[in-house]
């Protein structure tokens, strides 16, 4: 049944790309300052804005820069003094600016960017995978992957939110899978301007704001003097966001109606009498979803759990959800070679995350749709039979399983 929503809050529905979407959560955003360097698949995020701002619907400086390095300096200065600021790129783009993006983490400037997740060369590959937003998930990053265009306008206003609290301060990262969302079209609600204004206050960096009137130090040679200690403030600060990113959800919905359910971090699809579960993050979502329906129908008790926030990660949160299960499947669509029983980044994670418990579900991990191979409904259910399995041995070995690789 369909949720009520609260008068004047949605202007209009729109067919748009997770990419247009974005754009739109820019304008309505009203950032200050962007800077362009596009890479597929997230060139039409900026082909959009610019489009916005030509027809007179966002007052922006919108700058081309010269490499993904000069987009991502560029954005850092403008937020530095005080301009909200948005900038994006995908697979080897992001690293080719990563000196400017671990720098933008440690100065604490929450400039919010787009991670259209592509494969990293070499050989040339434009498919989806999560290494590229995974390599920043130490540096001080905020990090989240959306499944629909919907999320990814509205997560744009959450970051920025988030983000530009005075108690984070951190930059964030927006992360959706290329092609599968990117480009792909959904019918999205825009908000209204006045709906989004009461949710997200102007950007204000307050006493650090670097302005001649205001002499400060950016990024001091401080060395074994002070760098631990600037350490220990970053670590604090992603420790408090926990907190800030839960009172945003919650003032989010009292703005646009009941949009996200608790503890936020995270989704569960017909979790509430199932013995196992997957989980996974951004659009396999969609063959996961599918294939629950498909295997309660056959009365499996089968649930999915969608994981939005990576950083910080919801470890309590997760920890208390997946306890109530007998088996716990690990989609991951990132590789980590040499790493412990070869598995992926995102089950490294959840084994962590449920250790410290006496009594842990099993867990078993699944690599698949890498490069932008597709994750097929066939492909999710095989995954649930193997999770099943799981949940009846005594031991696991050999747990990790490519799912969709030629033999």
């Amino acid at each position: 049944m369909a949720v009520a929503q609260p008068v004047g809050v949605y202007e209009r529905e729109d067919l748009l790309t997770g990419c247009q979407a974005v754009a739109e959560g820019i304008r309505l955003a009203n950032v200050d300052v962007i800077a362009a360097y596009p890479i597929r698949p997230y060139t039409e995020v900026m082909d959009a804005i610019s489009k916005i701002i030509a027809d007179g619907k966002l007052d922006a400086e919108y700058i081309v820069a010269d490499s993904e390095h000069s987009q991502f300096e560029i954005v850092k200065h403008a937020a530095s003094v005080g301009a909200r600021a948005f900038a994006g790129s995908s697979g080897t783009g992001w690293m080719y600016g990563f000196e400017a993006l671990v720098v933008t983490a440690t100065d604490r400037l929450p400039v919010l960017f787009l991670v259209g997740n592509r494969a990293l060369d070499d050989p040339g590959a434009f498919g989806v995978e999560h290494n590229d937003a995974l390599a920043i998930r130490d540096m001080g990053w905020l990090l989240c992957w959306v499944a629909t265009a919907q999320e990814a306008l509205e997560h744009v206003l959450l970051g920025y939110r988030i983000a530009e609290d005075k108690r984070v301060m951190m930059p964030m990262a927006l992360a959706m899978d290329g092609a599968f969302l990117t480009h792909s079209q959904h019918i999205v609600r825009i908000p209204s301007q006045e709906a989004v204004n009461r949710f997200l206050p102007p950007f204000d960096l307050a006493e650090r704001r670097l302005h001649p009137d205001n002499p400060v130090s950016i990024a001091p040679q401080v060395n074994e003097d002070w760098v631990m200690e600037i350490r220990r403030q970053n670590w604090e600060a992603a420790r408090r966001a926990r907190g800030v990113i839960t009172t945003a959800y919650e003032e989010f919905n009292q703005v646009f109606g009941p949009r996200y359910k608790p503890p936020y971090y995270f989704e569960e699809f017909q979790t509430e009498d199932a013995e196992v579960v997957l989980v996974g993050m951004g659009t396999v979502a969609m063959p996961a979803r599918t294939a629950v329906r498909r295997l309660r129908e056959q009365g499996h008790r089968v649930g999915y759990v969608n994981l939005r926030w990576f950083r910080p990660f919801p470890t309590l949160e997760l920890r208390d959800c997946l306890r109530r299960f007998r088996a716990v499947g690990v989609i991951d669509r990132d590789f980590a070679h040499g790493a412990p029983d070869d598995g992926g980044v995102l089950l490294h994670e959840v084994r962590s995350c449920l250790y410290p418990l006496r009594e842990r579900p099993a867990v078993v991990n699944f690599i698949t749709g890498l490069g932008g191979r597709d994750v097929s409904i066939q492909d999710a259910i095989r995954m649930y039979q193997i999770t099943q399995e799981a949940a009846r041995k005594d031991r696991l070995d050999g747990f990790v399983t490519w799912v969709g690789v030629r033999e």
